[in-house]
């Protein structure tokens, strides 16, 4: 037998009896939105340079709590040996991870926090809620000149996050540009239909409204469409949270946008799950920092890293 043909066969052999690489489970709230797709590149990345396979699935729909749960629990049961995970529900998910955290899961939870406190197997990746307020808040006030009117929309009670933000926005505008009322604040999920007839309600109601602070995805889209409907568009500033609708930032027809650092989030949460499994000691909480957008800033390269759905190649 020539030495090649030894060869061959010894690597085939060893390609063989290689065993798979570990998988890490990654849920977001949903896909194909940038706010997560974002996370999968981040994920995959880290995921290339620590030996990991990404596991990637998602609801169809946000508010889709009970199939998050659902598809949390089948990755794990089918070998998923890690969980990353941005809850679509706090309450309803504490009973399902302290679950998983029991049989040993390493799980991170990113963006919005579930009222479980961190420790053993369970760390926490967040955005900084009190920042992302005060950035709402500074920006409308320079944007009205600290005098007018601003409307709240897409507060979630369900979502952690969602509450911190829009509490910090109302302290900090409150205290810093009195001139600034805050005319109404409406409750809202992850329904883009029902977000536009709350907008197009809030607008019959407030003719004279100045901004519009959409605190999600979904109420920044019902917003949008509500004001183009009316011909508002420009007219009444949208300054939106999570990053959505990205051309019509660069035409004006939405003012800014604040972007939570996903990416960013999905790196660092393999790379948490693969320093614990060397076992070494890991944060219990990262605190990311948001990022307000503008068309000036629009194409600088933090920007577009943290706007990247390029899963595939992103590094």
């Amino acid at each position: 037998m020539s030495a090649a043909v030894a060869a061959f066969i010894l690597l085939a052999s060893l390609a063989c009896n290689s065993s798979p690489p570990p998988v890490i489970a990654v849920i977001p709230r949903t896909t194909a939105l940038v706010l997560w797709e974002a996370e999968h590149a981040g994920a995959e990345a880290a995921a290339r340079k620590t030996g990991f396979s990404i596991y990637w699935n998602a609801p169809t729909s946000e508010d889709d709590v009970e199939r998050q749960i659902a598809i949390a629990r089948h990755s794990i049961d089918r070998g998923a040996q890690a969980l990353v995970l941005a809850p679509d529900q706090a309450l309803a998910l504490m009973v399902p991870v302290r679950n998983l955290i029991a049989r040993g899961i390493p799980t991170v939870v990113i963006s919005s926090p579930l009222p479980i406190p961190p420790g053993g197997k369970l760390s926490y990746i967040l955005n900084d809620e009190e920042e992302t307020g005060r950035i709402a808040a500074d920006r409308i006030g320079f944007i009205l000149r600290g005098k007018g009117s601003v409307v709240v929309l897409g507060i979630d009670p369900d979502i952690t996050g969602i509450v911190n933000r829009t509490q910090a926005f109302e302290t900090h505008l409150h205290i810093k540009f009195p001139g600034i009322r805050i005319v109404d604040e409406r409750t809202g999920g992850f329904n883009i239909a029902q977000a536009q007839e709350v907008t197009e309600d809030v607008l019959a109601r407030e003719p004279q409204l100045d901004a519009i602070l959409a605190l999600n995805s979904a109420a920044t889209r019902g917003a949008f469409i509500a004001l183009k409907t009316h011909g508002m568009l420009g007219k009444i500033k949208l300054v939106a949270c999570e990053q959505e609708l990205i051309p019509p930032l660069v035409t004006g027809e939405i003012d800014s946008i604040i972007l939570e650092n996903t990416y960013e989030m999905g790196y660092r949460a393999v790379q948490l799950i693969a320093a614990e499994r060397r076992g070494e000691h890991v944060p219990e909480q990262i605190t990311l920092s948001p990022k307000l957008v503008t068309r000036e800033n629009l194409n600088s390269p933090e920007v577009q890293r943290m706007l990247t759905m390029n899963w595939r190649s992103s590094d």
